[in-house]
């Protein structure tokens, strides 16, 4: 199953990740282009993962309104980042599946594959994170009992979600579904589309 795969290497990432977790670490991506979905995945999760930081980070209430004003930039760029990632992904899928011809009664899904495998992305990082707040040492135990019921629910999000993709990949290689991929117009980054970078020209 795909879903097997992404969440392998979903873990994959945010463990080597937290064995320095630092957002200023180099990125190394161990999947060659030749193993290109794995290679995307891997690539998806660490723009995910750097950015759950920063979103840590730019929380702090003592924060350096400069730093934080520097950070926020960053954390634009890591959301185009992420958007392009998702775009890649579904290309992957376009390609895999060209051939496929739908059947005359075959209906759309409400997002395309890519969207899912971000949310389950996303989902890896909660559940790692939410498994840390539920065994830390000096929480109480009111603390990590609500964590830890958290994390169940999380848990069986993660299963829901990753039948729902694989079924959904099935579907668009049996006919049943088709793929169809809008790109994403973000404006706010286009020198043209957002009228205050357009007056700066």
């Amino acid at each position: 199953m795909f879903t097997t795969i992404a969440n392998r290497i979903f873990q994959e990432v945010i463990k080597k990740y937290h064995i320095i977790n630092t957002v200023e670490q180099s990125f190394e991506n161990p999947y060659s282009k030749s193993d290109l979905i794995e290679h995307l995945l891997y690539r998806k999760c660490w723009i995910d993962t750097v950015q759950w930081h920063y979103e840590d980070i730019i929380r702090d209430p003592q924060i350096d309104p400069v730093a934080a004003l520097k950070l926020k930039r960053k954390i634009d760029a890591s959301n185009q980042d992420r958007t392009d990632m998702v775009e890649y992904i579904d290309s992957y899928f376009l390609e895999t599946y060209k051939d496929i011809t739908p059947k005359p009664d075959a209906t759309i899904n409400t997002e395309s594959p890519a969207w899912g495998v971000d949310r389950l992305s996303i989902l890896a990082l909660k559940i790692y994170h939410m498994n840390e707040e539920a065994t830390r040492k000096d929480a109480s135990e009111a603390h990590k009992l609500s964590c830890n019921t958290k994390l169940d629910i999380l848990l069986e999000q993660r299963v829901d979600l990753s039948t729902a993709i694989d079924t959904l990949l099935a579907d668009i290689e049996s006919g049943d579904k088709y793929m169809k991929v809008y790109k994403q117009m973000k404006m706010y980054n286009d020198d043209e589309l957002n009228p205050v970078l357009r007056s700066l020209k």
